[in-house]
């Protein structure tokens, strides 16, 4: 706590009339060009890696980065409502959905949840079994990484197919008016990586990689 508050205080003392402008024209509503779909992690900060502003990025984090899929008969509707209030208010053009190395969540599928103290997060983490399973059956992106970061690395691609199983999604995208990306961040190198379909593979997001990407977006 004592961190949050001193950062609450510098924050103010360090606010330019510039961000103040800012905040009160967000006042006013809110136009972000994509969705942000990130684990929970501490470690994992969007706006700090991606070096975005207030306003740029409606973001959704949750334990995994978990999409329940359009059939699912998951309790808790929350990541479905964020996809629901982006695309249909929000009208964002983009869906990116950010996993990273060692995730507390994928390591939990791999090594079992107690069930008993624990029987919200491992209904929760279900979402995410298709993906340790893929692992298991010889699903291979990256063979230089450890079990659980491939793991999480097809985790990414299977909440981007979760994501696409709800129709209304799935029709923006067939109407070329949302694109859906996956992203990995590495913690320890502090790189990000996006998925590039023709390799199978995730790619680092350097100066060429982010050219390609700026010129399939038109």
């Amino acid at each position: 706590m004592k961190n949050l508050i001193e950062g609450i205080v510098d924050f103010r003392k360090n606010l330019t009339e510039e961000n103040r402008t800012l905040f009160a024209k967000l006042a006013l509503g809110q136009k972000p060009d994509a969705l942000f779909i990130a684990c929970s992690d501490s470690r994992v900060v969007p706006n700090l890696f991606a070096s975005t502003n207030p306003g740029d990025l409606f973001v959704l984090r949750n334990i995994g980065n978990l999409i329940p899929p359009a059939s699912s008969e998951s309790q808790d509707a929350s990541a479905q409502a964020a996809i629901e209030f982006s695309v249909y208010t929000l009208n964002i053009s983009n869906i990116i959905v950010c996993g990273h190395s060692e995730c507390g969540a994928i390591k939990s599928l791999t090594e079992g949840i107690d069930t008993v103290c624990c029987p919200h997060l491992a209904a929760w983490l279900k979402h995410g079994e298709e993906s340790l399973n893929k692992v298991k059956n010889g699903l291979i992106l990256n063979p230089k990484l450890s079990h659980h970061n491939q793991i999480s690395q097809a985790n990414v691609l299977q909440q981007m197919e979760h994501i696409t199983s709800y129709p209304f999604v799935r029709e923006r995208i067939e109407n070329k008016q949302v694109r859906v990306h996956g992203w990995w961040f590495d913690i320890a190198h502090a790189d990000v990586y996006c998925y590039e379909q023709q390799y199978n593979q995730f790619v680092l997001i350097d100066e060429n990689e982010a050219k390609l990407i700026l010129e399939r977006l038109g």
